[in-house]
């Protein structure tokens, strides 16, 4: 369990440092890293796309079918000759950005609790995957494909299923024929649509997926594998002939790998790598885990029904259901398995405001570690002690940089399980309770542990979505920030920044009156 935890930390940080370096020229909403799961599905649409195509002007007969393939290569260059080139490429993208997604998950531990069903769903689709991919070598029937036949069906004749060897289908001229490729085509159609299945059910618990990625992105791609297919076009090796041997080949090592590592091993030692792997990939999950955090609770009282929190969910924890006190309504319910115990639930819900007069606050959802009653005692201890001529309140996250290095006799920080936790009225309610400035700091773009947390957090603060911040409450004294772990001395220099900026401009930036606990949140 140690080296285990230490293997998976140390590429948690390694990934972490590449991903932060791929911000510089993208930027986090452009970078693959960050939105790997989305470049896996643009990939697959790609080779779905271009394999219709294919599929319509192949020669499924075994006279044929290397030459149709051939045709679209040579005299059909500008049209067939490029899709089968995307088709080819793309399929290498898709094998690797879910293999680097397999590794970021087990990296960031989004293997267990409320991830545990995207988990055990996402591992069957890396042996879909590639066998799709293998059985789509055979039907150009060249030599690659000859070889990866007899390669495959010599690893498959290693297992005890088989009475007579399936190898020996390749030994001669005339041992396949016609029917074999309407079967492999049939395969190799099937396969694939039990992948976008699979998908569809690895993605069944999780809201607000990215189907895509952005479109300066899915740009890019595109025309990187559109260079790549004039630059260096798929083409076919010659016929197959299984009177011969095949000579030397170059392979597609982001799909056909497992052959020359077979035959620099053995196909024993490949079934055990392959099973226990896949076994070790089940397991994983059910291993010992950090004990989970306290699920969001709703307050039958304080619950509306408004549906906000059940909007917000990245995981679809929430569901809306009839009240049971108030016929007529309805009430937020929360799935205990599927809770992410985040909060952005409690920072989505309207009756989240410190302004109300009640002395213990209770809100209509919330997390009982961190509740809007915890969080505006909090925010009044630290008012309380901030001086100095330029008072700031930060808020931070669990997750992103360290918040609490930042503590200053004029600077006070709270750091929230998500900053998605932090409902927008709580920045009024600090500008009013004496701050010069707030500032409010979450993971990157891309880079959130709980997926929406710093977008919902971003778009609630620029007024873009509910709740959002009052238009009363001047721009000029919020500062947003986004900051890994990785980027204390960014967020301290931010800071200074803003504070130069407060103090420079402190007669011209309005003030807010101070606030009462009889003030209401609509006054």
């Amino acid at each position: 369990m140690n080296l285990h935890h230490t293997l998976r930390s140390n590429a948690q940080t390694l990934f972490q440092r590449i991903e932060e370096i791929f911000d510089v020229p993208f930027g986090g909403d452009n970078n693959p890293l960050r939105h790997l799961g989305a470049m896996a599905l643009y990939f697959l649409w790609i080779v779905v796309g271009t394999g219709l195509y294919l599929y319509t002007v192949l020669d499924t007969s075994i006279e044929g079918v290397h030459s149709s393939i051939g045709y679209l290569s040579v005299e059909q260059w500008y049209l067939g000759g490029i899709l089968r080139s995307l088709h080819r490429y793309s399929t290498d993208g898709f094998m690797l950005v879910m293999m680097l997604h397999l590794v970021r998950e087990w990296a960031n531990r989004h293997y267990a609790g409320f991830r545990l069903y995207s988990w055990m769903t996402g591992v069957p689709l890396i042996w879909l995957a590639y066998g799709a991919g293998i059985g789509g070598y055979w039907i150009v029937w060249d030599q690659l494909a000859q070889f990866s036949a007899t390669a495959t069906t010599e690893l498959l004749d290693w297992l005890p299923f088989f009475s007579t060897p399936t190898a020996r289908n390749f030994l001669a001229p005339d041992s396949i024929n016609d029917r074999f490729f309407t079967v492999l085509i049939f395969i190799h159609i099937g396969v694939p649509l039990l992948l976008i299945l699979a998908v569809w059910a690895h993605l069944n618990r999780i809201t607000k997926v990215d189907y895509l990625p952005s479109r300066r992105l899915m740009l890019g791609t595109i025309g990187a594998l559109l260079l790549l297919a004039l630059v260096k076009p798929a083409v076919s090796n010659a016929p197959a002939n299984l009177a011969l041997v095949p000579p030397e080949l170059r392979i597609d090592w982001f799909v056909l790998f497992i052959h020359p590592l077979t035959d620099f091993t053995s196909p024993g030692f490949i079934w055990l790598l392959l099973l226990a792997g896949t076994l070790l990939l089940f397991v994983l999950p059910l291993l010992p885990q950090p004990k989970a955090a306290p699920v969001a609770v709703v307050n039958a009282a304080n619950c509306n029904g408004c549906s906000r929190c059940h909007v917000d969910c990245p995981y679809a924890a929430i569901t809306i259901a009839p009240h049971p006190d108030r016929p007529g309504h309805n009430i937020a319910v929360v799935d205990a398995k599927l809770c992410a115990s985040c909060g952005i639930c409690a920072g989505s819900c309207p009756s989240s405001t410190p302004f109300r007069s009640q002395e213990n606050l209770l809100t209509g959802i919330d997390m009982p570690q961190l509740t809007v009653d915890m969080l505006r005692r909090q925010l009044e201890s630290a008012l309380s002690r901030l001086s100095g001529t330029t008072r700031i309140i930060v808020f931070g996250c669990d997750c992103g940089a360290d918040v609490k290095k930042l503590s200053a006799p004029d600077t006070a920080v709270i750091s929230l399980i998500c900053s998605g936790l932090l409902p927008p009225s709580f920045v009024e309610y600090a500008l009013r309770g004496g701050a010069d400035g707030v500032v409010v700091t979450g993971c990157r773009p891309g880079g959130c542990h709980f997926r929406l947390g710093e977008r919902w957090t971003a778009e609630r603060l620029t007024r873009q979505r509910a709740p959002q911040l009052r238009a009363r409450v001047p721009d000029e004294r919020l500062l947003l920030v986004s900051a890994s772990t990785h980027d204390d001395l960014s967020l301290a220099q931010a800071l200074l920044e803003f504070r130069a900026r407060i103090a420079t401009q402190a007669s011209s930036i309005d003030r807010l009156p101070p606030y009462s606990r009889r003030t209401s949140h609509h006054a």
